[in-house]
């Protein structure tokens, strides 16, 4: 499809929060980042499944259990088609991006990582792709190497070149970075780690809802997202595996659903993806996510990511004309993410002065402590954009900033 008419009221229309006036002015929702609004059509599919579809999955026999079952399974598909994941991939489906990683995390813990092997991770990564690995380490006396980045924001390659090496067995990184927007190199990245016989793991949550993904071209061995980030509902996210690994890694936990037999002297296990999808899981959120996945693919991601592109551009311009704001990041290849700082003004007045104009942004060291230390800050403030996000929002945004300017002169 061509590029929907973002300015216009179809869009907006679809999400119903967007009506909200807060401290009577119109919301301006700048915190996607965080988490995107849902249009209806998702809150509609939850809502579906409660009042008329509500049964539990796969070993039912009756209609309902039935009907959910078949539902369930067909968003697997759908999850693999929009991600790019080809016959050799296979989708799980967690609670979120953390999950995912934790559940790799956990595998490589038991099967893989000992004493002197090594994990590479980026200066950029958000905590929940840096505590795990060392919580690994940790366990294992494996070590935790980092790739360092520079001033604007992008990694330095040749660092990455030569800190990988033959007793690297995990390179985990983020596609794009939540603070700065940074969007790595993904596809070099995973190839030279191939290349060296690591295992690749992407922390897709900043650019699944945000540009095309082809997990098959990536080549990575694991591609992790969260639905609540892509307007599906919380609580719900994907671990898609190269299914070679997932056959040979241990269930992350244990229950019903994810075995093929129990005795009390052994237990055996069900294939991925249900070895790893213990007892009930969230049949609701899978559904809503279906949706969300259905109304990103009927705008179009390329749309999706060209107007967002367009914002970024003209966010950067207007932010850049305020005096005493320091934008932080420029890479050349970003995401509809821009953190800033203001001189002499902490990044919480900004949000709650901002918030006093019906303007949502975050504020705060983002979950990624070690990147502000990089900067030599303690936080930021953050607008991040999506789908439904128009160029006035942007203008009122840095005229709200430039109140929040008077108030400290």
């Amino acid at each position: 499809m061509g590029q929907p008419h973002y300015t216009g009221d179809h869009i907006r229309k679809d999400f119903p929060i967007l009506d909200t006036r807060i401290h009577d002015k119109p919301l301006i929702y700048l915190d996607n980042a965080a988490t995107t609004q849902k249009p209806q059509c998702v809150i509609d599919a939850v809502t579906r499944y409660y009042t008329t579809q509500n049964a539990n999955i796969h070993r039912g026999i009756h209609t309902l259990s039935e009907a959910a079952t078949a539902k369930y399974e067909a968003v697997r598909q759908r999850v693999g088609a929009f991600i790019g994941a080809d016959a050799n991939y296979t989708v799980v489906f967690v609670r979120g991006a953390t999950e995912a990683i934790n559940l790799a995390a956990h595998g490589f813990a038991r099967a893989w990582i000992k004493a002197n092997d090594e994990i590479l991770i980026t200066g950029m990564e958000h905590h929940a792709n840096i505590v795990p690995w060392q919580l690994l380490c940790e366990a294992t006396d494996a070590t935790l190497r980092v790739v360092p980045l520079n001033e604007t924001g992008e990694l330095n390659m040749d660092e990455f070149d030569r800190l990988l090496n033959e007793r690297t067995k995990l390179v985990a990184l983020t596609h794009a970075s939540n603070v700065l927007g940074t969007v790595n190199p993904v596809q070099d990245i995973c190839a030279k780690a191939r290349a060296q016989g690591a295992v690749s793991l992407i922390d897709g949550a900043q650019s699944a809802p945000h540009t095309p993904i082809n997990v098959a071209a990536m080549d990575a061995d694991f591609f992790v997202f969260s639905g609540h980030k892509m307007y599906g509902p919380t609580g719900i996210g994907v671990l898609c595996g190269r299914t070679e690994w997932l056959e040979r890694m241990p269930p992350y936990q244990g229950g019903g659903g994810a075995i093929h037999s129990v005795t009390f002297e052994k237990t055996t296990f069900a294939e991925p993806p249900r070895k790893f999808e213990a007892g009930t899981p969230h049949i609701a959120g899978v559904l809503g996510l279906g949706a969300a996945i259905d109304y990103v693919s009927g705008i179009g991601i390329d749309a999706i990511a060209a107007h967002e592109r367009e914002l970024l551009l003209y966010a950067t311009d207007a932010l850049a004309d305020i005096e005493g704001v320091t934008l932080i990041g420029a890479a050349r290849k970003k995401v509809g993410i821009l953190s800033f700082t203001m001189d002499g003004i902490h990044p919480h007045d900004i949000a709650q002065l901002l918030d006093s104009h019906g303007i949502a942004i975050r504020a705060g060291h983002h979950c990624a402590q070690p990147l502000m230390q990089f900067y030599g800050i303690h936080a930021t403030a953050r607008a991040s954009f999506a789908l439904y996000n128009t160029q006035e929002e942007i203008e009122s945004l840095a005229n709200a900033l430039r109140a929040v300017r008077e108030v400290f002169a």
